[in-house]
């Protein structure tokens, strides 16, 4: 890092809602804060001022659907001394992953008027699959606090403290009783990483997966203890085909269940 200059950061946008991009704009007092420290060189959600690259630190929302995209996130990669992913989509694929199961073209053409003129790739992927990533924020979106941590740790070259427990634990931190211990709902917070603070659960829902697959989630087990509370084939191919479809424990899982339903 060079001296008396600030770092400069900057957040690209590939195929996503920018909810993402939106949860840095929501830090609002931290980001001004932030400012101060870095110099946000390319940020299209909040400025169309561009600073040439390279850049120090770069954030990535959004998964590679199309040619174009393919293409971008290397000349970003190169352009990037740090990368870093913030999402579901740029970690997983995101929700648009769900074309992954099916066929591409069926979808152009029910949707388009003029299928001819659309160009995309046959999947939904994750950054990871084209290009080295140093770090993975998920969530959908991603917590802000989280990622100002994320920020922060790389001004101070130090490691992101970013828990890799499950939502449970979140559970039980804030003295929320299990809603399917308790009262028999599905949730997904045993095999989900925690980022929410267990939101769902906290006003009595199971959890949708928002912040994907923990680490060595046992998703079977979820799965037959799902079975015993009256879930079919159908809800658990459902349940683990959302946000993160793309997760590599929740694709398997899905894919198992959609075989069984067959």
């Amino acid at each position: 890092m060079r001296k008396n200059k600030k770092p400069k950061l900057a957040v690209w946008k590939f195929t996503s809602c920018d909810g993402c991009q939106l949860s840095l704009l929501d830090c609002e007092d931290e980001l001004l804060a932030l400012s101060d420290k870095v110099e946000i060189a390319n940020f299209l959600e909040a400025s169309r001022a561009v600073l040439k690259g390279p850049y120090d630190l770069s954030l990535v929302e959004g998964s590679i659907t199309t040619p174009q995209d393919a293409e971008r996130i290397h000349q970003v990669r190169r352009v990037s001394k740090l990368l870093i992913t913030i999402g579901a989509c740029a970690a997983s694929g995101g929700i648009q992953a769900l074309r992954n199961f099916k066929e591409v073209k069926q979808f152009i053409s029910i949707v388009y008027a003029k299928p001819e003129y659309i160009e995309t790739l046959n999947k939904s992927t994750p950054i990871s699959d084209h290009v080295p990533v140093d770090f993975e924020l998920r969530g959908c979106p991603v917590n802000k606090y989280q990622l100002l941590e994320i920020i922060a740790a790389f001004l101070n070259r130090r490691k992101p403290v970013i828990s890799a427990r499950s939502v449970c634990m979140d559970c039980k931190l804030k003295g929320t009783v299990c809603v399917m211990v308790a009262d028999r709902i599905p949730c997904l917070g045993p095999v989900t990483h925690a980022g929410c603070c267990a939101l769902c659960p906290s006003i009595h829902r199971g959890c949708y997966g928002c912040f994907g697959p923990k680490e060595t989630p046992n998703t079977a087990s979820l799965s037959r203890t799902w079975e015993k509370l009256g879930a079919d084939q159908d809800d658990l191919v459902r349940v683990f085909r959302s946000f993160n479809s793309g997760a590599e424990p929740f694709r398997r899982e899905s894919e198992i269940h959609e075989i069984k339903k067959d």
